[in-house]
């Protein structure tokens, strides 16, 4: 007989008219975009991650990956796997809440383009999801 799966549920999923978090880009009338679940939040907190250098963040300097940064460095794979290890580090630091799956980096050291595929799952659920950001 087969075992039914169970689901874990973030209690702050369950009350679907109150926001938990502010999402991006900030460009709405109101200048935040809410977020009303504990998934949508967790991904604008990875992209977030992504997109600061250390130091840009006040009172966490330590927040950040340094991408940006890396892509002006010449890209051979030594850079890859430190900006790897930079994003390996800063999600287990910073976004507690997903288990990281894999990160994919696929350079193109002629046009200094470096693109980040992150996937990863939620803890609470188990659900996967991933994000995909170019940097130039």
């Amino acid at each position: 007989m087969a075992v039914p799966k169970t689901y874990r549920i973030d209690p702050r999923d369950l009350q679907k008219n109150i926001a938990i978090g502010v999402g991006l880009p900030f460009n709405k009338p109101s200048a935040f975009k809410s977020t009303y679940s504990t998934k949508e939040q967790v991904k604008y907190n990875l992209i977030n991650l992504l997109l600061t250098n250390k130091g840009e963040r006040i009172e966490n300097p330590e927040f950040g990956c340094d991408i940006k940064k890396s892509i002006f460095d010449f890209i051979n794979n030594e850079n890859v796997s430190k900006i790897e290890n930079n994003i390996r580090t800063g999600i287990s630091m910073f976004v507690p809440e997903v288990n990281l799956e894999d990160v994919i980096i696929t350079p193109t050291p002629d046009e200094h383009i470096v693109n980040v595929k992150v996937e990863y799952s939620m803890k609470i659920s188990g659900e996967a999801d991933e994000i995909q950001i170019n940097f130039e």
